[in-house]
């Protein structure tokens, strides 16, 4: 597994849509927990699932938890 580094989820924007951050690059903008589980998996962590995402601790996340996906 590669090294985990934390992980920034920014508030919903206007369509909904959240800012993903890991180490300093953006990974993309996720509209749900699948999104944010794909960045993570093309970044280099393995057996990443909605659920580690939602439950993560290395995931700081700004304006609302993983359930606010509405601004």
């Amino acid at each position: 597994m590669a090294s985990v580094m934390p992980v920034i989820v920014y508030p919903p924007g206007e369509d909904g849509g959240r800012r993903v951050r890991m180490d300093g690059e953006i990974l993309g903008r996720a509209y749900g927990l699948r999104d944010i589980a794909e960045f993570l998996r093309r970044a280099g962590l393995e057996d990443v699932d909605e659920a580690y995402v939602e439950g993560s601790g290395l995931i700081e996340w700004r304006g609302g938890g993983p359930q606010v996906w509405e601004h």
